[in-house]
């Protein structure tokens, strides 16, 4: 979906619900309130697109302890010293 964002009041919004509900299953719709945007509509498949993108954080002390030592022992790949003189 990259066509760009809709914005509409929610009283056009209102009357004209169907239109609207169409066009969002092609460009994202803001629905705005006092002319800021305040809701979007958009497709089914956008917005299954974007749960799937969703991460869990985790915080350390809530971690199992046996990803906390996986983290502890990692190390870069050789091939990234070449950044070494970047820090």
């Amino acid at each position: 979906m990259n066509a760009p964002m809709l914005k509409i009041p929610e009283a056009e919004a209102a009357t004209n619900f169907s239109l609207y509900k169409d066009r969002a299953l092609t460009q994202p719709v803001a629905i705005t309130n006092e002319g800021e945007p305040r809701v979007v509509m958009i497709s089914i498949e956008e917005y299954e697109r974007l749960k799937r993108r969703d991460r869990q954080v985790v915080r350390t002390e809530d971690a199992p302890q046996e990803i906390v030592d996986a983290i502890l022992a990692a190390r870069p790949p050789e091939a990234n010293k070449r950044f070494d003189h970047e820090s």
